[in-house]
């Protein structure tokens, strides 16, 4: 370390595991049902040509992707870390969201297009198979939520592959609905309908994933961080003068990091010394925010500006 340019680690090193890691075992078991149901649905579908059944089995068939993609996101991600990649594959989780958010609003596409084209030219759907394969698909999405329902508030990754399942649970449900209606009334054109009320439900909680997914590749501070309170709390410590460069970002799901070039009066540096005000830093944030990994440098008052010249 050169004079006047001391480096201090708060060292609350990123956790071993991903949020989503902890979950592995029920996302195998969410993607088992779904791969059931599906071929259940598909052969529901084709024996009742039901369009909703048919929608329904071609978003599980998308379901079934995104939670092996989830899978094999949560396996990279808990790879360890090496010289190249220092937070190891924990942004593999980040990126297979956004590659479940892609899929989910092209089936809702898809699923609007079909319906419209039932509704030009309807068709003739048997009612009862439809009741019987849609109350099948509505128990085993039931089950699967269960399983997913803690992890999702821990990990955009589970919470992709649980709002998956959710909507594959509700779209079940429209499956129900317009089967009876064709039941009790003959009206065939309950099945688009259904159909068009399935991508309908797709579409707002996808753009809610996606904008949170997005925000974690563009590095946005943390949802629940307020950078404002951060910055007071860091100034009030006692011999702290000043703080810039400060910075708060999501590397994937339950893993913030925090950094900052923190100014402190010499006289406080020497006479508490660096380790001692490195302590207090992150005992400051450990207590009222909840970011585990920060990074902090501690400078003299006038090196930011000894910094810009460095950088011209």
């Amino acid at each position: 370390m050169g004079a006047g340019h001391d480096h201090g680690h708060a060292h609350g090193a990123p956790t071993s595991g991903t949020a989503a890691a902890a979950y592995r075992g029920r996302l195998r078991f969410a993607l088992a049902i779904t791969l059931t149901v599906m071929v259940v649905e598909i052969v529901g579908g084709i024996v009742a040509d039901s369009l909703a059944l048919i929608a329904d089995a071609a978003h599980m068939a998308t379901d079934a992707l995104g939670l092996g993609m989830a899978l094999l996101a949560i396996h990279f991600a808990n790879r360890p870390p090496s010289g190249n990649r220092t937070f190891g594959y924990a942004r593999a989780e980040i990126l297979a969201a956004l590659a479940n958010c892609l899929l989910l609003l092209g089936v809702g596409g898809y699923v609007l297009y079909e319906a419209i084209q039932r509704f030009v030219t309807p068709a003739e759907t048997e009612g009862g198979v439809t009741v019987v394969f849609g109350l099948i698909g509505l128990v085993a999405n039931m089950i699967s939520l269960m399983m997913l329902m803690r992890g999702q508030k821990e990990s955009l990754n589970v919470r992709g592959a649980f709002l998956e399942v959710a909507a594959d649970a509700l779209g079940s449900l429209a499956v129900l609905i317009s089967a009876l209606v064709i039941m009790a009334t003959g009206w065939q054109r309950a099945d688009p309908i259904a159909s068009v009320a399935i991508g309908l439900m797709i579409v707002p909680r996808t753009w809610k994933l996606l904008r949170e997914t997005l925000n974690v590749l563009l590095e946005a501070a943390p949802r629940d961080v307020d950078m404002a309170e951060v910055r007071a709390h860091i100034v009030a410590l006692p011999g702290v003068e000043d703080v810039h460069d400060l910075h708060a970002w999501t590397i994937t799901s339950g893993m913030p990091v925090l950094s900052a070039h923190v100014v402190v009066s010499s006289e406080v540096l020497s006479g508490i010394g660096h380790e001692k005000m490195l302590h207090e830093l992150q005992g400051c944030l450990g207590d009222h925010f909840d970011v585990e990994h920060c990074t902090f440098q501690l400078e003299p008052g006038g090196h930011a500006e000894h910094e810009s010249k460095l950088c011209h």
